[in-house]
């Protein structure tokens, strides 16, 4: 039999805690990050917090109901969707992992589950990964004005809500990389943990994780820079400020004098 697997990254993050109070379906599996639940025969349902649901043999009409049912328990809702799917063949000899296609012996319940982690956490890294591309472009553009102007051409304040908003997005983005971790379930089974380091291997997870870190590294080298010549340049202007109060006592002092 072939069944597809399809993960979407929805939103930044998802309640599960109250999604899980209004959602009713046979849930066999959760804990504070995730939900997996089995909807029919050979059809599965899988929701993570940081904003990925993965369906299993779910119709496209199917998707887009869920999907819409969702939305009031998401934070920042996406319009458009990344998504990643996996075509996955039951009742073969052994298992195999192709490009876009794994075939496995049996569709065991926790071999399932253990394709669609993987199928999100390759969608999630898609969606870290740009908002990793995106800060590293806008923190350059900032970094490329100073070597040709030898200063930041942003004023004080609009740089600090700058490098706000990226540390934001810097910490979320290092909170859920945890996720990526190999799941305690593959500890005790040695079948389904080789099934896990093959996906992770075919997702190239690892790899894609490094990246991210890479450039969140190089952001936040920046960002150092930056908050050190913001203080410099507010040093500087209290000296300046000091220096002319000082001066004009002296100057107020001499006229006084001669006055007199």
């Amino acid at each position: 039999m072939m069944y597809k697997v399809k993960a979407y990254q929805v939103a930044d993050i998802i309640d599960i805690r109250t999604l899980k109070a209004a959602y009713n379906s046979t849930l066999h599996y959760n804990d504070s990050a995730e939900l997996f639940y089995e909807s029919g025969n050979l059809k599965y349902l899988y929701i993570f917090r940081y904003g990925v649901i993965s369906f299993l043999n779910y119709t496209d009409e199917e998707i887009a109901s869920f999907l819409h049912f969702v939305q009031p328990y998401c934070r920042n809702f996406f319009t458009e969707h990344l998504n990643d799917e996996l075509m996955v063949e039951t009742g073969a000899a052994e298992n195999r992992i192709s490009y876009n296609k794994i075939e496995i012996r049996n569709a065991d319940r926790q071999v399932l589950r253990m394709i669609m982690l993987n199928v999100s956490q390759s969608v999630t890294l898609d969606y870290y990964t740009e908002l990793a591309d995106k800060l590293l472009e806008e923190t350059n553009q900032h970094t490329q004005l100073l070597a040709k102007k030898g200063r930041l051409s942003i004023s004080g304040n609009n740089l600090k809500k700058y490098i706000g908003k990226t540390l934001l997005v810097n910490n979320s983005i290092a909170e859920n990389l945890f996720v990526l971790d190999s799941p305690p379930e593959t500890w005790e089974d040695e079948q389904l943990d080789k099934l896990h380091l093959g996906l992770k291997k075919n997702f190239e997870l690892q790899e894609r994780t490094r990246s991210v870190s890479e450039k969140l590294a190089i952001v936040k080298e920046n960002l150092d820079l930056f908050k050190d010549i913001l203080q410099y340049r507010n040093s500087t202007f209290l000296e300046w400020i000091v220096i002319i109060l000082i001066t004009v006592e002296v100057m107020n002092f001499f006229l006084e004098k001669l006055w007199w």
